[in-house]
């Protein structure tokens, strides 16, 4: 049946039968594993720090080199304006499949945990402290961490639209990995496995941490308990909906979904900044940026509290981690999305949409909730402490203008964001565990539809284990192996767009190509029929 499917049973069946194994044990394991997986956590970012600090620092100013320099006008395919997206509608997949529920919970919550716990020195509850507040969340949402999508990105596209070779796995963009020899063949394999190893982790956390705050406000809207059947209802609400969309495909489904989700988006945040202190908002953020900028390198290199494993170093990790996680399923979708656009298009265009629409949620959300607790007008950092994220979202929601409608767009809003990332996700995941995707083909709407089941079921493992730090350590963890992928993805872009391999014979520019020998005017014109200057070869 597998071979009927299209399906590559090599890196199918082992994650199947590994998340198959993690969901039941996170279903029956109890208090144990979430025990087991905090102490995971713990050593993961005590050892292995400085080596998750390097890889963003490292791909941060590999790709502000690589879109300011010439390199940056390289076009993935001829341009197409009646088949290409429009800017308006790239950047809305782009931020909607990108960046999921989370945003509209964590940009409300983060502040208030950085406002008890503050970076750089700061007492907690001071003035200084609310400052400080905003600063390290939009960081970790900002420039550095959609500078990971570009690694997978740019690699992915390259291949596609200028080598013109058909993408379905993530190992195919590498290099240094083509040939038959056996340690290669194994190694692809092992980069396919821990690629769909880390979106299950990513997918599955964000799931894990979204559907309890969906219920909580879903429970105060509706008026019934929120227990274990009301997310258990959720889920299979949205299974519903994930089956619709992978059904529907990626321009039927997900595009006219992200358009959807970034007009609620919009409508969400306007309503907030309008009903809300505008002037607070708006000063307090340009506070916000301006301090960022200030401790940008500290904070780049996590330094945030002076050098101390503090709150917002763990912080940090937790989401290097987890876009970590996301940064092969971003980068293959967002370069199938990407015909007809440059280098520095595409990567710019992230920074706009994807960082200014993140700080956008900070900002307002944000800035709402710390006005509402220097105000005085609710203590929602006690509502935190004592009943946990959910709460918060409601009892912030509950002192806006038309509270009722306020919180069924919050839903609604999260059910589009979920919809949208997780059936992009089951899209991409099926592509890497296909054989055979050329001629435009889709994968298989069995082989996606497997993916949306499993993605609930350890997802729902994760909401009975119970607990942010679960959700902190599976995202960690699951980021973790591809620090060395994104290693070779790097090398692989250096040498796409350059030419140069580290095993190329030099041959003096000027040597004329009619005075070579047969066998040299083949392997020149070899070359010169890829791109590759007489130079680098």
């Amino acid at each position: 049946m597998l071979h009927s499917k299209n399906v590559d049973r090599a890196v199918f069946l082992p994650t199947m039968v590994l998340f198959g194994v993690v969901s039941i044990i996170l279903i029956t394991g109890g208090p144990a594993v979430q025990q087991l997986m905090n102490a995971l956590l713990s050593f993961v970012t005590s050892k292995y720090e400085w080596l998750y600090i390097s890889i963003y620092v490292i791909n941060f100013m590999f790709f502000i080199v690589l879109i300011f320099s010439k390199y940056g006008k390289i076009r993935f395919g001829k341009a197409d304006p009646a088949k290409d997206y429009s800017g308006f509608q790239w950047g809305s997949m782009v931020f909607a499949t990108a960046i999921d529920a989370s945003i509209l919970m964590l940009s409300a919550t983060d502040p208030l945990q950085y406002l008890q716990h503050p970076a750089f020195g700061a007492k907690p509850l001071s003035t200084q402290a609310f400052a400080y507040a905003n600063v390290v969340g939009e960081f970790n949402w900002g420039p550095m961490a959609w500078m990971m999508f570009a690694t997978a990105t740019i690699a992915i596209a390259y291949t596609m639209y200028v080598k013109k070779i058909p993408v379905m796995r993530l190992s195919t963009v590498i290099p240094l990995l083509k040939g038959d020899q056996l340690y290669k063949k194994v190694l692809r394999q092992l980069i396919d496995f821990l690629v769909v190893f880390g979106i299950m982790g990513g997918i599955g956390s964000s799931i894990g941490m979204e559907i309890p705050v969906i219920a909580r406000v879903l429970s105060i809207i509706v008026g019934i308990k929120d227990t274990i059947y009301l997310k258990l209802f959720l889920f299979f609400i949205l299974l519903i909906l994930f089956t619709l969309t992978v059904y529907a495909g990626l321009n039927k489904g997900i595009k006219k979904l992200s358009a959807w989700h970034i007009y609620l988006a919009i409508i969400f945040l306007a309503i907030v900044l309008v009903a809300g202190p505008t002037k607070f908002l708006v000063g307090s953020e340009g506070q916000t940026l301006k301090l960022m900028a200030q401790h940008f390198t500290a904070l780049s290199f996590n330094k945030a509290n002076a050098g101390t494993n503090g709150f917002a170093q763990h912080q940090t990790l937790f989401y290097w981690g987890w876009w970590l996680a996301y940064m092969p399923v971003m980068g293959l979708f967002i370069a199938r999305i990407s015909h007809g656009k440059t280098i520095r298009q595409v990567v710019l265009g992230m920074m706009t949409y994807g960082v200014g629409g993140c700080i956008s949620f900070y900002a307002v959300l944000g800035g709402y909730a710390l006005w509402l607790q220097q105000s005085g007008t609710l203590n929602i950092v006690h509502i935190l402490n004592t009943q946990g994220q959910a709460a918060v979202q409601a009892a912030l929601i509950t002192t806006l203008p038309m509270n009722k409608l306020m919180l069924i767009l919050f839903c609604v809003s999260c059910f589009i964001f979920l919809a949208t990332t997780i059936s992009s996700s089951a899209f991409i995941v099926s592509s890497f565990t296909s054989l055979d995707l050329s001629h435009g083909r889709q994968p298989s709407r069995w082989n996606r539809m497997a993916w949306v089941i499993v993605f609930i079921i350890f997802s729902l493992g994760i909401v009975i284990v119970g607990g942010f730090e679960v959700v902190q350590a599976i995202c960690t963890v699951a980021g973790f192996p591809l620090i060395f992928v994104c290693i070779l993805l790097l090398y692989s872009i250096y040498q796409d767009v350059t030419g140069r391999e580290f095993n190329r014979v030099r041959m003096p520019s000027y040597l004329p190509v009619v005075n070579l020998r047969p066998l040299q005017k083949m392997m020149v014109s070899y070359h010169l029929m890829h791109n590759i200057s007489q130079d680098d070869f």
